[in-house]
């Protein structure tokens, strides 16, 4: 495992966003991964405005995306009956064991899902 490659969840990118400082200081100069699920979550809100559309928008042009694939559903299929929580965090967590990377996330119940290597985030 690479301490230099992380993958974010979709809160983590709002916090990032929001400009949380501390955060942005503990990421920077490392190699940043998202999955496919949180590009539609940040950019599917119905009260995004155009401004945050784009700032998100670039934001995530400097990250990598990491698209879907057999080895990811699979994973993902078995957190998602293994473990009690939602698909589309099951997608990124699958994600998190494919790319052998820590997921960096504020929602404690991925704490919870075994195999997942978590660098929980509690801002303030």
């Amino acid at each position: 495992m690479n301490g230099n490659k992380l993958l974010l969840d979709t809160n983590i990118v709002l916090s990032m966003l929001d400009g949380d400082t501390t955060l942005s200081d503990f990421l920077f100069d490392k190699e940043l991964y998202i999955s496919f699920i949180t590009e539609m979550e940040l950019l599917s809100y119905k009260k995004i405005t155009v401004k945050e559309q784009k700032a998100i928008k670039q934001f995530i042009k400097e990250l990598l995306i990491i698209d879907i694939n057999d080895a990811i559903k699979i994973k993902a299929i078995t957190l998602r009956k293994t473990s009690n929580i939602k698909l589309p965090d099951a997608i990124i967590a699958a994600t998190s064991l494919w790319l052998n990377t820590p997921l960096v996330t504020a929602d404690k119940q991925l704490s919870n899902v075994k195999g997942v290597k978590i660098i929980y985030y509690q801002n303030g």
